[in-house]
C-alpha cells in the first residue's frame, strides 16, 4: 500500500496538483484543534467545520486527549500558540471513540500476540512506565475532553489570554455540541 501511495505521489507533484495547498505555517484563524486520529474525521471535521488548508493547526492523537501536561500534544500547542500565533484552542472529541474503554491489560496481550516480549514489556516498567496508565482508555468522552480542556487551560506555560473550549463531534453528521 505504501508503494501504491508513493507512485500517486509522485503524479501529484508532477501534475501540480500541490499548487492548490499553498499557504504558509501560520494559521489563518490563530486557532488549533486537538482532536483524535479517528478516520471518520479526517475530511469529516474540516468540512463539518468549513476549514481549508492554511486556516487552523490540527494536533491530532489517539482519542484526541492529553494525559501528560509535558507530552507532545502540550509541546505543540505551545508552539502554535507562542510561535504561530494562535490564540484559540478546541479541544474536539467525537462519538464512537475507540479509545472509550480502552483496557491497558488488553493492549498488553495484543503487543505480546504480535511479539513483544514480557521482557520488553517488564523493561518499560523497570524504566518507570507505568503501562497501565499510559495505555488505559476513558470511559466518557465528555469528561475526557473536560479534563483536557482543563489541562491546557491551567497549564502553567499556557497565556491565560488563550481561549480554550472543548466540543464533541457527531462521527456520522459532523454537528458539533459544546460541553
Amino acid at each position: 500500500m505504501i508503494d501504491e501511495i508513493l507512485r500517486y505521489n509522485k503524479e501529484f507533484v508532477a501534475s501540480g496538483g500541490y499548487k492548490r495547498f499553498i499557504t504558509s505555517k501560520y494559521p489563518d484563524k490563530k486557532i488549533a484543534i486537538v482532536t483524535c486520529m479517528d478516520t471518520r474525521l479526517v475530511e469529516l471535521l474540516p468540512a463539518a467545520l468549513g476549514l481549508k488548508n492554511g486556516d487552523v493547526k490540527i494536533i491530532k492523537n489517539a482519542g484526541g486527549t492529553i494525559t501528560n501536561p509535558f507530552d507532545s500534544t502540550i509541546r505543540s500547542l505551545l508552539v502554535a500558540v507562542y510561535e504561530l500565533g494562535v490564540n484559540e484552542i478546541m479541544v474536539i472529541g467525537h462519538t464512537g471513540c475507540g479509545v472509550q474503554g480502552m483496557n491497558a491489560a488488553e493492549m498488553l496481550e495484543l503487543m505480546r500476540s504480535r511479539g513483544i516480549s514480557d521482557e520488553h514489556i517488564s523493561l518499560m516498567r523497570h524504566c518507570g512506565i507505568d503501562l497501565d496508565s499510559w495505555l488505559h482508555g476513558f470511559e466518557n468522552t465528555d469528561e475526557a475532553v473536560r479534563e483536557t480542556v482543563d489541562l491546557i487551560s491551567r497549564h502553567p506555560l499556557m497565556a491565560a489570554d488563550v481561549n480554550v473550549r472543548g466540543y464533541i463531534m457527531d462521527s456520522v453528521t459532523g454537528a458539533l455540541s459544546p460541553l
